[in-house]
């Protein structure tokens, strides 16, 4: 019978077992544990696997039906691969059991539910529990077993002594040419392709040598008699050089050591843990999909499926979370799930300028998508102008507990039926009025809070409602008080935003001003005056929403702000246009709301 276990280094020893669980009386054991990029062999050489292909790590006569194969990939950088998974491929009835991360298990790519007892599968035994899984498979007087965690493998034979035939593969001879061991027909095509990536200074070289060379010392050193550290210790400190001790890495190589000792002996170390600082794995049942692998979140400390370095490098080159897909009237915008939790962003909390148009995310890839109709259902998509001067639908992805907008999008302008002309005149309507007024009591304070839009910068061409504006033509607003000593009190224009309805909760909000800064995804908005008077001012290209009424509504929100040095102005990034933490002392907290619409 063939008992599994996975894990990430390699290695094999003969030993003539003395009194064990798994070799008793007058046998000989084989020993092959592959952990990390490492491949030990049953000399105790090591080799380390360079690129993402699968490599043969074990045949043998004794079970002559069985090849034992390992998939590599890369995790977070793109120069140093992992074991992935562990292919058991049987000749005889021409089957393959995959064991992956997780502790998932497909047999002919079909999923298997496994738990602690076992299953027989076309002769493999199959069990499951909280380690990791294992399969066994017996022939004649031999018995192998393999296991597999997601980190470690390790491939056990047991049999009389001096009768284990030879050993092929890498866990024979880890010496051998990667090219003779290729397991072509389960290496993806471009995975010999090699990678390179800057050195990462944050890895201290001398203290991961020390962490390693905890095999060395108590309680390790009960099964120093048994498996020798050396292979392992020189494995880990090889890895942790080059790669940072995440994930869990840094105990990987001292489990791998432990589980080969208890093959060995019942004698096992204790207390371990405690001295290493080394909790159990917490990736058992976690899935993830073929770009990504399971790792601790640097946000949450829990694990969660992290990018694999290679798919996504191409979208941290061009500084992007996904990409838009424009077809003739629907548009979507797909997002990669593990770089938003790069950032610690929940697809749950996204959507679109219409916050009824919400992120779904795909159980088994985990990309993210949110898509729309732009004749049945826009989701708030506005009609601009790009930097060419091309009519374009735009929209953007809002982070709904931030108000922040993630990235937007655009699609070319290619609906037939519909003609848009940049002509057209847009007359502001905010009650039959170019200029709205709002009495405000706040606290003490009694004042008289107005809006006005200009045409010009110098703001002097007062917008009324005789005057035609045109889409995508930049218009001036201020926002002034009366009634307000300048010495004391500041104005603070916290946000404004823009809807296709009067009320300011509408489910489709533009944001144009947040947090008191202008919004970074709208180049046209621009901010020049806030917090430092009693007026506030600012400017931005005039707009509709595509497939509404024709009315957009104007929000903004205004605070009073006690002056305490320069503390009532918002702190805004020149460069990224993001807000910095800024404490206002307002003089009362509930602001006030000035609305003006116009229409097309």
């Amino acid at each position: 019978m063939l008992r599994l276990l996975l894990y990430l280094t390699a290695a094999v020893h003969f030993s003539t077992c003395g009194a064990m669980d798994l070799c008793q009386g007058d046998n000989q054991c084989v020993l092959c544990t592959v952990t990390g990029p490492t491949v030990i062999d049953i000399h105790g050489h090591l080799n380390s696997v360079q690129d993402r292909c699968a490599y043969t790590l074990m045949e043998t006569k004794s079970i002559p039906d069985l090849k034992v194969h390992a998939t590599f990939k890369e995790r977070r950088r793109t120069d140093v691969s992992f074991l992935d998974s562990v292919i058991l491929q049987l000749d005889g009835p021409g089957v393959n059991i995959n064991l992956e991360q997780g502790g998932r298990v497909l047999v002919d790519n079909v999923k298997m539910t496994l738990n602690a007892t076992a299953q027989l599968v076309h002769g493999v035994e199959l069990s499951k529990d909280q380690d990791g899984v294992t399969a066994k498979m017996s022939h004649l007087k031999y018995l192998m077993t393999v296991f597999f965690d997601g980190s470690t493998a390790q491939i056990h034979i047991k049999g009389p002594r001096g009768q284990v035939p030879p050993v092929e593969g890498l866990c024979g001879n880890s010496n051998r040419s990667f090219s003779e061991e290729k397991a072509s027909d389960y290496s993806p095509t471009d995975c010999e392709v090699q990678h390179a990536d800057p050195s990462n200074s944050t890895i201290r070289c001398q203290i991961m040598t020390g962490r390693c060379n905890l095999l060395k010392e108590a309680p390790f050193t009960a099964c120093h008699s048994h498996v020798d550290p050396q292979p392992y210790t020189t494995a880990c400190s090889n890895t942790l050089c080059k790669y940072p001790a995440v994930d869990g890495l840094d105990c990987q190589f001292l489990e791998a050591y432990v589980r080969a000792c208890s093959l060995y002996s019942s004698n096992t170390p204790t207390g371990w843990r405690t001295k290493a600082i080394c909790s159990e794995s917490l990736c058992q049942d976690r899935f993830c999909s073929a770009h990504e692998f399971c790792g601790q979140d640097i946000h949450t400390s829990e694990t969660r499926c992290h990018c694999r370095a290679v798919f996504a490098s191409t979208y941290r080159s061009q500084n992007t979370l996904g990409e838009a897909v424009c077809n003739e009237t629907s548009r979507s915008i797909n997002l990669v799930g593990c770089l938003l939790g790069d950032k610690g962003i929940q697809y749950s909390d996204l959507h679109l300028y219409d916050k009824t148009c919400r992120a779904e995310i795909d159980n088994v890839t985990h990309m993210v998508t949110i898509g729309f109709d732009s004749k049945t259902n826009p989701c708030g998509t506005m009609v601009r102008l790009d930097e060419n001067g091309n009519i374009v639908n735009k929209n953007g992805i809002i982070v709904e507990t931030t108000k922040q907008e993630l990235m937007d999008f655009t699609c070319p302008f290619v609906i037939p039926e519909i003609k848009i002309d940049f002509s057209v005149g847009i007359k502001v309507n905010s009650a039959n009025s170019s200029t709205v007024i709002q009495y405000v009591t706040s606290g003490v304070w009694n004042y008289t809070l107005t809006m006005k839009a200009y045409t010009d910068a110098g703001r002097t061409q007062l917008v009324d409602s005789n005057t035609e504006l045109h889409l995508d033509q930049k218009v001036w607003f201020a926002l002034e008080t009366d009634g307000l000593d300048s010495e004391i009190i500041s104005l603070v224009t916290q946000s404004c935003y823009a809807t296709s309805e009067p009320s300011p909760d509408a489910s489709l909000r533009y944001d144009l001003i947040i947090d008191g800064c202008a919004n970074a995804a709208d180049k046209t908005v621009q901010v020049e005056r806030n917090g430092d008077g009693t007026s506030s001012y600012f400017s931005f290209n005039m707009f509709e929403f595509y497939g509404q009424n024709g009315q957009v509504y104007l929000h903004c929100k205004l605070n009073l702000c006690v002056k305490e040095g320069n503390t009532c102005a918002p702190s805004c990034n020149p460069t990224s246009r993001t807000r910095r933490s800024t404490r206002y002392k307002y003089a009362d907290e509930k602001p006030a709301i000035l609305i003006m619409a116009w229409n097309t």
